[in-house]
């Protein structure tokens, strides 16, 4: 199958290209060299590779940082989300488009409502939370007013080698490579109270090939793994596999203005379609991250 990855190079592009290839796919990339905004740059690279499927990964992702470029955060992940989209069905042989929307767009949460699905109702939190929200309506109107074959998918927290310290989990793993390296007593963290409902970055994107198959056209799917765990659990399962034994210690730098409390979906619904299943322990995950950051100068 030939298929095209927007945003692909960064961390989870770079795990699907690497899955993709691995089952025979054509893979294109485009990244930073094509302004998802600019409808002429993202049409002659549909042009140029002819995708049969596009994974629309491009887009501002953090969501601690939205809070201060909102205006960006919605030409590039909404504007760029209909552009595409657009570019898409302007092909001769308009591609499967795969829109990557996240978790956050559920927002603060009760007990009660748990686990999410995608019937939940969406009450994004943050500035990044809705732009994806507003990028899944485009999405939806798009295959609802045009016919186009459009998939919303919605993974929950993913992580992995290689992500970039500006996540939580690749933050504390890195803080405690550094800590090792330099004998300290002391580690520096956010607010550890949230849980969050994690997934191997390695599974998610074989949830991504295998909606790019099987999805339905105009669908949305949560990918998760139906486990929640506290920040805190997370902190105290990486320290047990480092040498760091030492104080926790809260910096107000990195708490969010508001922090949804407790993220837990149920992939049912993805399961039903595709028969996905995680297939990485949490505690091999959490091995791979600390091992990536020791092996990073």
């Amino acid at each position: 199958m030939r298929a095209l990855i927007t945003g692909g190079r960064g961390f989870v592009g770079g795990h699907l290209t690497s899955h993709l290839t691995s089952h025979g796919d054509d893979v294109s990339v485009t990244d930073l060299e094509v302004d998802v905004t600019n409808f002429d740059q993202v049409l002659a690279a549909f042009e140029a590779s002819q995708p049969e499927v596009v994974y629309h990964l491009a887009g501002l992702a953090h969501v601690g940082d939205s809070w201060g470029n909102p205006a960006s955060l919605l030409s590039v992940n909404v504007v760029g989300t209909g552009v595409v989209l657009a570019a898409a069905r302007a092909l001769r042989n308009p591609p499967k488009v795969l829109v990557i929307s996240s978790a956050e767009v559920y927002g603060k949460v009760t007990p009660e409502d748990l686990p999410l699905t995608e019937f939940s109702p969406v009450h994004p939190a943050s500035p990044y939370a809705a732009s994806k929200a507003a990028a899944e309506l485009v999405a939806i109107q798009a295959a609802e007013g045009f016919g186009q074959d459009v998939v919303v998918v919605r993974p929950f927290n993913h992580i992995g080698p290689g992500q970039s310290p500006a996540f939580a989990v690749s933050a504390f793993a890195q803080r405690i490579v550094q800590a090792e390296r330099l004998g300290s007593t002391s580690l520096i963290v956010g607010n550890l109270s949230s849980r969050r409902d994690f997934t191997d970055v390695r599974d998610v994107v074989a949830a991504y090939r295998l909606l790019g198959l099987s999805g339905v056209a105009g669908t949305v799917y949560n990918v998760c793994s139906g486990i929640d765990r506290s920040m805190e659990d997370v902190v105290t399962s990486l320290l047990e596999r480092s040498e760091v034994d030492g104080d926790l210690v809260v910096d107000p730098a990195l708490l969010r203005p508001v922090d949804v409390p407790v993220l837990l979906g149920s992939a049912q619904r993805l399961f039903q379609a595709t028969g996905w299943t995680p297939t990485v322990a949490f505690s091999q995950t959490l091995d791979d991250v600390l091992a990536s950051w020791r092996l990073a100068p």
